[in-house]
């Protein structure tokens, strides 16, 4: 590269080739020359911001196309488990309303086998057959069936039913020899199941547990608050595996069977109570009792 003589704005760039063909000479302003690395430079910039531009609308093109298959998988959850709507403007069938009632027998079923207990048949679901019930259009009779299995519904999930162990009593509610001095008699406020220690104890009823520790006579105890007033006692744990202030399900493992306490040998006890006041829990072992 050379300055032409008498043209200092302008510089020549001389190209030689390797294959000793003539050389080729381009005429280039100095200026241009002096800024040739800003040119590089800047381009190279273009090119990287071009590039990030594009890794950028690629991986939000692809965080969308996610979180659209999620929304999918979610709406296809949903139409599994909500049964068809009802209104004004739908002209829903038969099949329609049994479908939707059998979804809640079948809920309240898992409720039931949850807690040890024997679920009911969902066939041959229908009203009755006289001459009231003719009048019904199948509109109202589903309306009828679905508010009282509703209701159903939440009675079994929030009502202490069933067993916190699937074994034999050893011991029922109400007075009996005390067991460490036969000649006095004591109120036993619950019931007590066979059990080796170890044994998983599983809660009767959704709630929220308001004592899990060492409660006297009671050893290692939870108590656990449930809907409509209702509350349950789990005693003479070996651990207890639930915190206060947590919320358990049905059939949750929430301790281990033990012998603390006032006790005789590894079992459970439990408790039902309406309004702090101790019922008999043999009513709630079962829906027929």
């Amino acid at each position: 590269m050379f300055k032409k003589p008498g043209h200092k704005d302008v510089s020549t760039i001389v190209i030689l080739s390797k294959n000793n063909q003539a050389a080729k000479s381009v005429r280039v302003k100095t200026k241009h020359i002096s800024r040739l690395k800003h040119y590089v430079i800047g381009v190279v910039v273009v090119i990287l911001s071009l590039a990030g531009i594009i890794a950028f609308l690629q991986n939000r093109n692809s965080q969308q196309e996610t979180e659209k298959q999620v929304l999918i998988a979610q709406i296809a959850k949903l139409k599994g488990q909500i049964p068809a709507a009802i209104n004004a403007n739908s002209k829903p069938t038969a099949q329609t309303y049994i479908q939707a009632i059998e979804a809640k027998l079948k809920k309240i079923n898992d409720y039931l086998r949850k807690r040890g207990l024997k679920g009911f048949s969902t066939k041959a679901v229908g009203g009755d057959d006289n001459a009231e019930g003719a009048k019904l259009s199948d509109k109202e009779v589903y309306m009828a069936y679905d508010d009282y299995l509703t209701h159903l519904v939440n009675t079994v999930a929030f009502t202490p039913m069933g067993y916190p162990r699937t074994t034999s009593l050893t011991s029922f509610f109400g007075y009996r020899s005390d067991p460490f001095e036969s000649d006095h008699a004591e109120f036993h406020p619950g019931i007590d199941f066979q059990g080796r220690r170890g044994d998983a104890v599983k809660c009767t009823a959704n709630g929220r547990v308001v004592f899990a520790g060492w409660s006297g006579g009671y050893g290692n105890c939870i108590r656990i608050k449930h809907a409509n007033d209702f509350e349950t006692l789990y005693g003479h744990l070996s651990k207890i595996t639930v915190k206060v202030g947590q919320q358990v399900s049905v059939g949750q493992k929430i301790g281990l069977v033990g012998s603390t306490g006032h006790s005789t040998g590894s079992h459970l006890h439990y408790e039902v109570r309406k309004n702090g006041k101790p019922v008999n829990p043999i009513k709630f072992l079962s829906l027929n009792n």
